[in-house]
């Protein structure tokens, strides 16, 4: 119970966050888009120091570090909690609780992993699944409700009362012992792995202040183009030397931040990319969902939490049902399943998009994504852990949550920028094709937008045209161009995201074809059929 509920509160914050993306907007006095950022920052903090946290586990003990990310992430939850400014709450949320939570998460994982066996183990993992999904479920309604009637900073608050209590029962959950030689900490690895992942989400999420290639507000030009190819280049660059450092370290018989053999279990590496894929689409769509339900249909927080409710719900259901599913059908079909339902529900989702809310084709929809969500939250996470020995188990854990929260930190990041995007490219063609607009206004407008558009409520752009001195026929035609390119914008980041849960499907040829194997009376998992599949 103290790891499923841990599992919980990690994903309640984002949830939390993402709903209440307009009231920290205005408590802050600062954009969507340094929300977006603040969002993405957790997630890539996670992300950059996850396989660290799981060397640190393997290093000091599992329940040790366990117990010690739990104390950072309370201070973190804490801090938030009182941010007076963007600043405080970054060094709080994004910061401070995302380096608390690459402690917590790979320790987490090697504990399930090593308290039970077989079914148990893969009912152990459909309930974190489902408490994950549960995290997502009271999220919004609880963010939603406080942050509406009282204020968000209780959700952290209370995060911190809830910590306490893990702590007070954690001396009940056995600790899962390292084998084999002492670990020792690749240090450098260590710097290689959090520089790479952050410069490739950090160009991602600047590209929508700095543009792609043609440069927008970027501090600095190469070669007369935006930054954003050439950070990310780096980034690329960067994780290169990581894999080439991790091989050496590991060909000359030392501890390597990361053993890259573990790429070479066929079962682990789809089970891997899989986990990277739902958490680019998941945080994806639920960063863009409430921009619609907010900024474009008014909604308050809770209300927002409640038309969330049906994936959140049926994403617990379903990865609780992963005993069940795992007697009927192999990971790999019920993981094409889940991808294909994904693509469905974002398509259903582009369809729900209009200027009036259909709240019965949009309930359908995000219970379709629930659904299809839950059955991947039943499987990836026992066939990463079931692919591997005992002695591997934090490693594993560290490297599926690396790839859970780059796959968060991508999607926030990406499909927020497209996002902005396609609303800057909607909106500059529709102002130029509008008669009703002169073409003194259509210049002075256009040079605004080339600067990139924010995603904000339209009364809020109608004052801000009116203090531009623009007639009021024109400030007319001009709030409904922006008003539709901000559909279109959100039409096109979902149909991103069913492009990219479309070609996940082929990311799952290597997992397994055949049920996972029960473990032996000694605990060792029989990975054989998993690892020849």
């Amino acid at each position: 119970m103290a790891l499923g509920t841990a599992q919980f509160l990690m994903v309640l914050d984002t949830s939390v966050m993402n709903v209440s993306i307009s009231q920290l907007v205005e408590d802050f006095d600062t954009t969507v888009t340094a929300i977006q950022a603040v969002i993405t920052i957790y997630t890539l903090v996670m992300a950059a120091f996850m396989l660290l946290g799981g060397k640190v586990a393997d290093l000091i003990g599992r329940r040790r570090a366990f117990a010690v990310g739990l104390v950072i992430y309370g201070v973190g939850s804490l801090l938030t909690s009182l941010a007076p400014t963007l600043g405080v709450l970054v060094l709080g949320w994004s910061i401070i609780e995302g380096l608390g939570a690459a402690l917590v998460l790979p320790a987490l994982a090697a504990l399930v992993g090593g308290n039970y066996a077989g079914r148990d183990r893969a009912m152990a993992y459909g309930v974190i699944g489902g408490l994950a999904g549960a995290g997502i479920a009271v999220g919004p309604l609880l963010g939603g409700w406080v942050t509406t009637n009282l204020t968000w900073r209780l959700v952290f608050a209370g995060e911190v009362v809830v910590v306490l209590c893990i702590l007070a029962v954690l001396r009940w959950v056995d600790d899962a012992p390292v084998t084999g030689p002492r670990v020792r900490l690749d240090v450098v690895g260590g710097v290689l792995s959090v520089v790479g992942l952050t410069l490739v989400v950090l160009g991602v999420l600047q590209s929508t202040e700095w543009g792609w290639l043609r440069p927008r507000e970027a501090p600095f030009t190469v070669l007369g183009f935006s930054p954003t190819p050439f950070v990310i280049a780096a980034g690329l660059a960067t994780l290169g030397l990581l894999r080439g450092w991790l091989r050496r370290r590991e060909e000359r018989g030392q501890d390597p931040l990361l053993h890259w053999s573990l790429f070479d279990i066929p079962p682990l590496r789809a089970a891997v990319t899989t986990l990277l894929a739902q958490n680019l689409i998941l945080l994806g769509v639920f960063f863009t969902v409430p921009l619609y339900l907010q900024v474009v249909q008014g909604l308050n927080a809770f209300e927002t939490g409640l038309r969330l409710l049906p994936v959140s719900v049926l994403m617990l259901v379903t990865a609780m049902s992963a005993p069940l599913l795992n007697r009927v059908a192999a990971p790999r079909s019920v993981v094409r399943a889940g991808f294909a339902l994904l693509v469905l529900a974002t398509v259903w989702l582009v369809s729900a998009i209009d200027p009036e809310l259909d709240d019965a084709s949009f309930a359908a929809a995000m219970a379709l994504l629930g659904i299809g969500m839950g059955l991947l939250a039943a499987q990836l996470g026992n066939v990463a852990q079931s692919s591997v020995g005992e002695a591997e188990r934090s490693e594993v854990g560290g490297l599926q949550y690396t790839a859970q929260n780059l796959g968060s930190s991508l999607g926030t990041a990406f499909i927020g920028s497209v996002l902005i995007g396609a609303l800057t490219v909607s909106a500059e063609r529709g102002i130029t094709d509008n008669p009703a607009i002169s073409d003194a206004v259509q210049q002075e407008v256009g040079v605004a937008i080339s600067g990139g558009v924010g995603f904000v409520p339209v009364d809020q752009a109608r004052a801000a045209l009116e203090r531009a001195g623009i007639s009021p026929s024109e400030v007319g035609a001009l709030l409904d161009t922006y008003a539709q390119a901000q559909l279109e914008g959100l039409k096109v980041a979902l149909l991103a995201a069913a492009a990219i849960a479309l070609l996940s499907l082929f990311l799952t040829r290597q997992l397994p074809t055949t049920r996972l194997a029960d473990t032996g009376p000694a605990g060792a998992p029989r990975v054989e059929s998993a690892r020849s599949a």
